[in-house]
């Protein structure tokens, strides 16, 4: 998945190496090559593949987690990771190369999302969703631009364009990680009140799977289950949310309101 904020970054601090804690961690650009044989007999001759990876070495110092560019030299797709015995051996740094070719497109995409996420606060949606579309044409799997033209389609009544959104992003695992939680929280409440009911109650499924335990996530699939008619399915929610955090005051409103009414509907 596209890489979030790396170009905010100082570009001389995108080496190979950095200083951490007095060790030597793995961080920026690097490559790998791949030697092919191509033809047979006199005519046969190897020719080099070169690949691109952005590289960060993971906090355990024994992986190295790789993402390999795509063709606007942008971080993007799925992330690999690889033994650090085995990285070393099999990685070149390529500083040079994010100098001049990586480092001013990351920057660029940055400056568009920014631009994006402004339009988008100031009330001009038709603004936002062209430079959102405009960072998805060179990243698809942007996490911020699809999060953003999302809610962008959802603010202007498009639910069938904020839907196809919901397709994508249920699919993205980085959707879910720490750094987009804001996002993720507005984008599922966003559903809720956009009416997309089915498609709340399956995006907070998933963030619940892809995520550390959240009170307010069982809170707000409660919700969603509360909207579509499934008294049973909202209490369980509920009670997860206070099985997390017994003190979720608005978990607990909320569940004796939907026990009471049970007891009221058995009773009729």
């Amino acid at each position: 998945m596209g890489r979030e904020n790396v170009a905010g970054d100082d570009a001389a601090s995108m080496e190979a190496t950095s200083e951490n804690g007095g060790q030597r961690m793995i961080s920026g650009l690097f490559s790998t090559q791949n030697v092919e044989k191509v033809g047979t007999g006199t005519t046969s001759r190897k020719t080099i593949s070169k690949m691109y990876w952005y590289a960060i070495e993971r906090p355990d110092g024994e992986t190295v987690e790789v993402q390999p560019l795509n063709k606007h030299n942008i971080p993007s797709g799925p992330k690999t990771e690889v033994p650090k015995e085995d990285f070393l051996e099999r990685f070149s740094p390529e500083p040079e190369y994010y100098q001049k070719e990586v480092y001013p497109c990351m920057r660029e995409l940055d400056a568009t999302l920014e631009r994006a996420e402004q339009q988008r606060k100031d009330g001009a949606l038709y603004s936002a969703q062209f430079e959102y579309e405009q960072a998805l044409d060179i990243d698809e799997d942007n996490v911020r631009a699809n999060f953003g033209l999302g809610l962008t389609y959802m603010e202007r009544g498009d639910t069938n364009r904020a839907n196809d959104i919901f397709k994508r992003l249920v699919t993205l695992d980085a959707a879910f990680s720490p750094e987009h939680k804001h996002l993720f929280n507005e984008f599922g409440i966003n559903l809720r009140k956009s009416k997309l009911y089915d498609q709340a109650v399956d995006y907070y499924t998933r963030a619940v799977e892809m995520t550390d335990s959240d009170e307010n996530l069982h809170y707000n699939m409660a919700r969603a289950f509360f909207e579509k008619g499934q008294a049973e399915e909202c209490k369980d929610q509920l009670q997860q949310a206070l099985l997390i955090n017994p003190d979720h005051e608005e978990a607990a409103k909320f569940l004796d309101f939907i026990e009471k009414r049970m007891e009221a509907a058995q009773g009729a």
